[in-house]
């Protein structure tokens, strides 16, 4: 299969999987979408998810790369990767959330950035080193870093902003050493965002550094978020009998709901979709006014959301032929502000005994004021938040090992100015 820029409405410039995932951006700015987008045989995606998540992810991955990656070695790797639970939990008495944060860093980010590491050490990094250059409001670096770690031919460097990412966040990223090189920025995450784009539109660099994005720009990113809402629709369907699910998706830069928008345009029934975002609430507010504005964004309790200008709006718009009305015909929107994040993580506790991190309160309280049935997406372990939810419920979270022994370790990343030029020459360096 081939994949084609957003922007290339007539088609002229074909890539290769290979070219996509290492140019990450395309050359004209645009984001790497398919040719075509499959049909999956859902009779065969259940079956197969009877046998494991590994096993249904790589039916599925075999739709749009089976031509470049060999099938039974991804079946082995995705096996291998994801071999933690992905189960669906009833939260009360009458909303469900799939939990997509039992992975290596506790977060759903490790989909598709595991799914990135282990694709790109079976495309092979061909002649010189391959940098991997990701900004990150918070899970995306530690799953990259992650994913990426001793990966042999790759060094990952991840942009994050200083002092607004929860201290596990950081050191998920820093603690790590190797090829991972952290940097923190005196910024922004639209900041950081905005270097990395700059960065991969400097044609004469990036034609002497070989470099690609790891966020969910990237279409190996992107793509493999798509499978877990097959996976999702089958646990809900049977544990409830439904169909035509409506699922909410906390939000922020887009990736996870432009993924769910494929999923739905590959076959699967699904009734609808809430884009779910804090005060930054950019896609809501164009869901009801027709007027998209990115703006700076503001720091909340739900930082992997705090984004102003989400990269993946121009996929969703080409999932929608380009039509910006049809997108809003498609999608409902709810904006929850700080105060209710806070209430809705309390409340939750009091109830029902559970707890929920602060993007996934976003996600349950958008659940409850659409009143839909179907189910919303978890997405990060509520220890990473264990601050916040300290500071509202009075109980503490014991970490998961896996992140306790980060804790113990040596820190390091390197400081950043907002400036092209400063980013270059750390790239060049690596």
């Amino acid at each position: 299969m081939n994949f084609y820029s957003t922007r290339d409405r007539e088609r002229k410039q074909a890539c290769t999987l290979r070219e996509a995932a290492m140019m990450g951006l395309a050359p004209d700015g645009g984001l790497f979408v398919p040719e075509r987008i499959p049909q999956a045989d859902l009779s065969e995606a259940e079956r197969r998810a009877g046998e494991s998540y590994g096993s249904m992810a790589s039916y599925l991955a075999g739709l749009f790369f089976g031509d470049d990656l060999d099938p039974q070695a991804l079946r082995r790797e995705l096996e291998s990767l994801y071999d933690f639970p992905v189960p669906l939990r009833r939260v009360g008495r009458s909303r469900y959330t799939l939990e997509l944060f039992h992975g290596p860093t506790c977060a759903f980010k490790d989909f598709g950035a595991g799914f990135m590491g282990r694709a790109v050490g079976l495309l092979g990094a061909a002649g010189e080193r391959l940098v991997i250059l990701t900004a990150t409001s918070g899970d995306t670096g530690s799953a990259v870093a992650h994913g990426f770690y001793n990966v042999p031919g790759v060094d990952v460097v991840v942009l994050y902003p200083e002092g607004k990412i929860s201290r596990l966040q950081e050191c998920q990223m820093t603690a790590l050493g190797g090829n991972i090189h952290p940097l923190r920025v005196a910024g922004t995450f639209d900041d950081c965002q905005r270097l990395v784009k700059e960065l991969f539109a400097d044609e004469a660099f990036r034609r002497r550094r070989r470099v690609t994005s790891a966020n969910s720009i990237n279409l190996l990113r992107w793509i493999p978020q798509a499978f877990y809402y097959f996976y999702g629709y089958f646990l809900w369907r049977r544990e409830t009998g439904g169909d035509h699910p409506t699922i909410v998706v906390p939000s922020g830069n887009f990736g996870n709901l432009a993924a769910g928008m494929l999923a739905q345009r590959m076959g699967l029934p699904v009734g609808g979709f809430v884009a779910a975002s804090n005060i930054n609430d950019v896609v809501p507010e164009f869901l009801r006014t027709g007027v998209y504005r990115p703006r700076p964004s503001i720091q909340t309790p739900a930082s992997a959301m705090d984004v102003g200008a989400p990269s993946n709006f121009e996929r969703m718009l080409w999932l929608c032929g380009g039509d910006p009305e049809a997108l809003r015909a498609e999608l409902e929107g709810f904006r929850c502000d700080n105060a209710s994040i806070r209430r809705t993580i309390d409340e939750l506790y009091e109830r029902t005994g559970y707890f929920s991190d602060p993007h996934s309160a976003v996600g349950y309280a958008a659940s409850m004021a659409v009143g839909k049935p179907g189910f919303y997406l978890s997405t990060a372990h509520p220890a990473k938040f264990g601050e916040v939810i300290t500071s509202v419920t009075g109980a503490r979270i014991p970490l998961p090992a896996r992140l306790e022994k980060l804790t113990q370790r040596p820190q390091h990343s390197d400081p950043l100015a907002v400036d092209l030029a400063a980013l270059e020459a750390f790239v060049e360096q690596v």
